[in-house]
């Protein structure tokens, strides 16, 4: 006896959509809290890869375009600026439109498009230097703008209970994008490299990058966002918050954190956009030992993440944020003592798990020390001074570096540079170690 031919296509195609059916739910339940921390987590994904094979690789771009170390250095330093400037309208933006989440999305969606001029330039095979910076700022301007927005919706939307587990979570799974994002943009590279067309492998890990940035657009704008949350100007923010005065900065414990926090970047930001040309120019790697090496430092963030996540619960953000911040210091010099492959792959797995360590009790602290009504103000301080403590260490060492030469020891002043710069900030993180304990103690 045969069956209907119809029958069991009817049947097939409803296998077919049950199946569908039950993964969308898998990966993104009903309506609910759940719904919006699995959607959240994805988003994390999805953005991370974008970084990973997008943004990570503009330095190597533009020395690809034919530019030298420090204008490569500068592409991704910079525009940090522009974009600084560009979340001030954020809070405005947001009361303009009643909505955090309609902003973020929004701002997602331009960072997406953002990438069209690096992809046509990576076509043509030229640019010009002021249109690197000019499209650099639009990428950092979109990205930055949704940060201030970001950061007062999620931190509604997590509950308290669970916020150090699921931002460890969501950390980690964020530093598995990175990677997979990097070595995908890495491995492609290194096919192009090989039968000469670099250029294009660029113009494909552009589009993929924008392809990921908007789902995570859609990701984010599957989120839902509490109805009697208003915002406020961020004029009204800045006056109530005291933020932005200098009493504020040596004060108060969010003041001291952006402090301490703009310090580091700044020591960090001397050396790191160099690394890039470092291996690439100076020691002549394939873009395939540049991912491998680079990559090692994600990987080893990425497993860190769980144990960090862990110890943050015992014994609290600021004790992560004092051993993440002691840890770092010494890290950009470990790059003087040697340039075997062998020695920066351990080199780049502690520095992984000490950047980890810096990451995560930064993303804690920002919830855990900063209150929601300081939170808008505390973000959007701090990204300006970030950036301006970015472009500051970034063109004081491609100034040093230029002034020294280009070569190998011009290189290693600047690592050797960076690592002092950094225990220069420890005086810093100690008063705000201080300061949190003694306020602990008044309040118990």
């Amino acid at each position: 006896m045969t069956s209907d031919p119809s029958r069991q296509r009817d049947l097939h195609d409803r296998q077919t959509f049950s199946f569908i059916a039950t993964a969308i739910h898998v990966l993104i339940p009903e309506p609910g809290i759940r719904r919006d921390l699995r959607a959240s987590a994805l988003d994390a994904l999805a953005f991370s890869v974008m970084v990973g094979c997008g943004e990570t690789y503009l330095p190597a771009f533009a020395l690809a375009l034919g530019f030298g170390p420090v204008a490569a250095g500068l592409v991704a330093t910079i525009p940090l600026l522009a974009g600084a400037i560009a979340q001030l309208i954020t809070p405005l933006a947001v009361v303009r439109l009643g909505t955090n989440r309609g902003w973020v999305v929004a701002c997602a969606s331009l960072q997406a498009v953002s990438f069209v001029p690096f992809v046509y330039w990576a076509i043509r095979g030229e640019s010009t230097m002021f249109g690197l910076l000019v499209a650099a700022s639009l990428y950092w301007g979109a990205g930055m703008a949704t940060a201030p927005a970001w950061n007062a919706w999620i931190g509604e939307m997590v509950p308290d209970r669970i916020r150090v587990h699921y931002f460890a979570r969501r950390n980690r799974l964020s530093q598995a994008g990175v990677l997979a994002g990097f070595v995908f943009g890495g491995v492609l590279l290194q096919i192009g490299q090989r039968y000469n067309a670099i250029l294009p492998a660029f113009a494909i890990v552009f589009v993929v990058a924008a392809c990921f940035r908007l789902a995570s657009a859609v990701l984010l704008a599957s989120c839902s966002e509490p109805v009697e949350h208003r915002p406020t100007p961020l004029v009204t923010e800045l006056r109530t918050s005291g933020s932005w005065s200098l009493a504020w900065l040596v004060r108060s414990g969010p003041g001291m954190l952006v402090t301490y926090l703009w310090g580091v970047t700044a020591a960090a930001q001397f050396s790191g956009p160099y690394f890039t040309p470092f291996m690439l120019k100076e020691l002549d790697f394939s873009y395939g030992t540049f991912m491998l090496i680079v990559s090692t430092s994600f990987a080893a963030k990425m497993f860190a993440i769980p144990t960090l996540g862990r110890f943050a619960s015992r014994v609290g953000s600021m004790q992560l944020l004092r051993i993440g911040g002691l840890s770092i210091v010494p890290l950009s010099a470990f790059w003087i003592l040697s340039s075997n492959i062998s020695y920066l792959l351990i080199v780049q797995t502690i520095a992984g798990a000490c950047w980890a360590a810096y990451e995560l009790a930064v993303c804690l602290l920002f919830f855990d020390a900063v209150t929601h009504k300081e939170r808008t103000a505390t973000v959007t301080s701090y990204n300006l001074g970030l950036a301006i403590a970015t472009v500051a260490g970034a063109t004081t060492g491609g100034m040093l570096l230029r002034w020294l030469g280009e070569d190998r020891s011009a290189y290693f002043a600047l690592f050797g540079v960076s690592a002092v710069l950094r225990l220069v900030t420890v005086p810093l993180l100690y008063r705000l170690i201080s300061h949190e304990h003694s306020r602990k103690q008044i309040k118990d």
